[in-house]
């Protein structure tokens, strides 16, 4: 029988590999995570975390191959730390994230039609409007909390009237996406917690992405309209819409807290925007590569295979830190270094491959008119307090930014 740890399988140490006693999920690797992804590096290709019977990846190269290599390394089994084939997960899996080819390629071709060009064009403007009016009302403020006054206030307003959700809170966006991302990780107490809160949340979510509950304007509808043929499969599309919402919210919201810490902390850097606006797509990306909103994600290996010499066995668990592989010296020069001219080609932090984030170009949208107009109508951003990070088993994001805009 073989035997299961954290549900997925316990594997054996692969030779040439060193073993490591930190536990990747603790409260203090989640809330500072730079000396835990120098320290994975330098520990080689590939680390055994004895805690967790598993592989960790950090340096770019390993990183990048495994990430994308949807055939010998799947998201079908989970990319949280349980494997799905041996254990039940505690709820239906996501039909883009937790799937692969060929059933990946179609349910992620309805999400692309959804989202197609036209439609994020259209949406540009209803978000630049938005912002104009969010950014306007908390100039009269001038002291804001950047997270509860802005990063959490954006997205979870314009996404659900892009979708076209017709009634849904705040709290329960929040709420559902903090339990997806820490379902991802050992049945640790941000986990535990997160689900405590969470299982009237997936209800209210379910409910929500109904056809009954959407606006006949919206993307999802749009997704209710490609998937109408397949109409023996249960509610496909309320699942898809599903998938959209609980990769939409969060990481949108962490990457817009994240942004605006960037910012705060590098005044120079928020000066050359203003005087150069073409910089506004790469200061976004830069942003995503230097704090990786989502930290990490889990792949499985389908086969016997080997990276950079390691030997691993079928049903081994690697758990891929992205955060590590954005900031990794050998790929990135000065990593550290938030630096809005950097050539930001080939980040990790929307994934890569079949894979990366279907919902990117949407995101992508959101994050752009937020920050267009922070840098059309605020003189600066400054720290007024420390930062707060949030401890949390997937992603990487803030509690609490107290900051001061300045018109």
């Amino acid at each position: 029988i073989m035997s299961l740890y954290q549900g997925h399988k316990a594997i054996k140490v692969p030779k040439n590999t060193t073993t490591w006693d930190i536990d990747p999920y603790s409260k203090e690797v989640l809330l500072d995570p730079e000396r835990f992804f120098s320290a994975l590096r330098e520990k080689g290709p590939f680390v055994y975390l004895n805690k967790y019977k598993m592989l960790a990846c950090g340096r770019y190269k390993e990183t990048k191959e495994v990430f994308s290599d949807h055939k010998r390394f799947v998201s079908s089994r989970g990319v949280g730390i349980q494997d799905f084939k041996l254990e039940k997960p505690w709820r239906p899996p996501s039909l883009v994230l937790e799937v692969d080819p060929p059933e990946h390629t179609r349910n992620r071709r309805f999400l692309t039609q959804a989202l197609s060009p036209n439609k994020i064009a259209t949406l540009k403007v209803f978000f630049k409007n938005c912002a104009d009016k969010l950014i306007k009302e908390l100039l009269q403020k001038k002291e804001i909390d950047g997270i509860s006054d802005l990063a959490e206030i954006f997205p979870t307003k314009v996404f659900p009237e892009a979708v076209g959700l017709k009634k849904i809170d705040k709290e329960t966006l929040l709420g559902y996406g903090a339990m997806v991302f820490n379902a991802l990780g050992p049945d640790n107490e941000f986990r535990k917690d997160a689900m405590a809160k969470g299982l009237s949340v997936l209800e209210k979510i379910n409910k929500q992405c109904l056809e009954e509950n959407i606006d006949a304007k919206g993307l999802a509808k749009e997704i209710y309209r490609n998937t109408a043929d397949i109409s023996e499969e249960d509610n496909l599309a309320g699942m898809l819409v599903r998938s959209l919402l609980s990769a939409g919210i969060d990481t949108t919201v962490s990457a817009i807290g994240n942004l605006l810490w960037c910012f705060s902390k590098n005044p120079e850097q928020f000066r050359l925007l203003k005087n150069d606006k073409s910089l506004i797509g790469n200061a976004v990306e830069e942003s995503l590569r230097l704090t990786s909103p989502v930290k990490a994600f889990c792949r499985t290996s389908a086969v016997e295979t080997e990276v950079s010499g390691i030997v691993m066995e079928e049903g081994t668990k690697i758990l891929c830190v992205l955060g590590s592989a954005n900031t990794d010296p050998e790929f990135w020069n000065n990593p550290y270094k938030y630096d809005v001219t950097r050539r930001t080609i080939g980040h990790l932090a929307l994934g890569v491959g079949v894979h990366n984030c279907v919902g990117q170009t949407l995101a992508r949208a959101e994050i752009v008119a937020l920050a267009s107009s922070l840098i059309e109508r605020v003189k600066s951003i400054k720290p007024i307090g420390e930062a707060v990070w949030k401890p949390n088993n997937a992603m990487r994001s803030l509690e609490r930014l107290p900051i001061i805009l300045e018109a």
